[in-house]
């Protein structure tokens, strides 16, 4: 079967034309499926897309006038897709279930590091031979608290992490997980979490129970020093109320991976173009908040991870099975 790929990354697309044959073929280009580009995929019954395609019901009805039958994405995540309607159009959609979770908790932890040790300040000032201290007095992470909101896999990779610096864990989720409270993890209040912590780092999905999940009074609730990281999804963190933060000269320091409103910015050359979002335009102008562009999943272990099952997936919609990446099963 001729798959067609979408939003896929330059660094991507040898990973991806190399786990496709000999059972498939794939065409893959940078273009994310919107309203906009979804005739591309006409004549393409499998469609595979990135977590910034756009798939409400009007893209998906285009999908399957064009012959589309089934739509594997290349992530975890899937809130970028209307699956009700979906499935009331016979679509079958699939996921990547799971994949390296260090890749994202390792990253989580550069950014917490990074903003802790004031590194990129540093770095920026030594290219102009600025090679003075001034503030960039960080802090000692063996003894104080780390705060996990989220303890799947990525966020018991995160606690690992954390309790080889030697920090105390604190955890937030639904469940607890007996592989954190292994670790020494104390499972607490989200509340508590956010007035005890030290470091912060989101690990949860994205969900109408999740959404703005840190917003104005949890911000309000940390510590004026409080390192703040999120790799999960941008809306877990309410942007307006963390600007707000800023301005009042609170949190120590901000990382995020992932914004709200990042479909058409990330993983674009925005070089030559005016900023037309002031949220984030402002979010970049602090030296302490370090923006990155949805790039902690990207390793080549993750990657490779990623795109062999994207292509298993569509083995198994041919052979009709359900798997735990299966979102919508394919119709009788």
């Amino acid at each position: 079967m001729e798959i067609l790929a979408t939003g896929v990354q330059r660094d991507e697309r040898p990973l991806l034309e190399a786990a496709a044959p000999p059972r498939h073929t794939v065409r893959c280009l940078e273009t994310v499926l919107t309203a906009d580009t979804v005739t591309l995929a006409a004549g393409y019954e499998a469609v595979s897309t990135s977590v910034h395609g756009a798939l409400d019901a009007p893209v998906l009805e285009a999908l399957v006038r064009g012959g589309t039958r089934l739509i594997t994405q290349r992530s975890t995540g899937y809130n970028n897709i209307d699956l009700d309607h979906a499935e009331r159009l016979g679509l079958t959609v699939a996921r990547v279930a799971g994949y390296s979770p260090y890749a994202v908790a390792e990253f989580a932890w550069a950014l917490a590091t990074a903003l802790n040790r004031r590194i990129v300040t540093a770095a920026r000032r030594n290219r102009d031979f600025d090679l003075r201290l001034d503030g960039l007095l960080g802090r000692d992470l063996h003894g104080r608290t780390v705060g996990v909101i989220g303890t799947g896999r990525i966020g018991t990779a995160f606690a690992a992490i954390g309790r080889g610096f030697g920090m105390r864990l604190l955890g937030w989720d639904i469940t607890p997980n007996p592989a954190c409270e292994e670790l020494g993890m104390e499972y607490v209040e989200l509340d508590r979490l956010c007035r005890e912590a030290d470091l912060i780092s989101l690990h949860v999905p994205l969900m109408p129970s999740t959404h703005h999940l840190i917003g104005a009074r949890r911000l309000s609730a940390m510590k004026d020093d409080v390192l703040l990281v999120n790799t999960g999804r941008g809306a877990l963190i309410d942007a307006a109320a963390l600007l707000d933060a800023l301005g009042e000269r609170r949190l120590g320091g901000v990382g995020i991976d992932v914004y709200e409103e990042e479909a058409g910015v990330f993983f674009y050359d925005k070089a030559l173009e005016v900023m037309t979002d002031e949220t984030l335009g402002r979010l970049m102008a602090y030296d302490r908040v370090l923006v990155t562009s949805h790039l902690a999943y990207f390793t080549v272990d993750a990657v490779q991870q990623i795109v062999e099952t994207t292509v298993r997936n569509v083995d198994d919609y041919l052979a009709g099975r359900i798997t735990e990446c299966t979102l919508v099963p394919k119709s009788p």
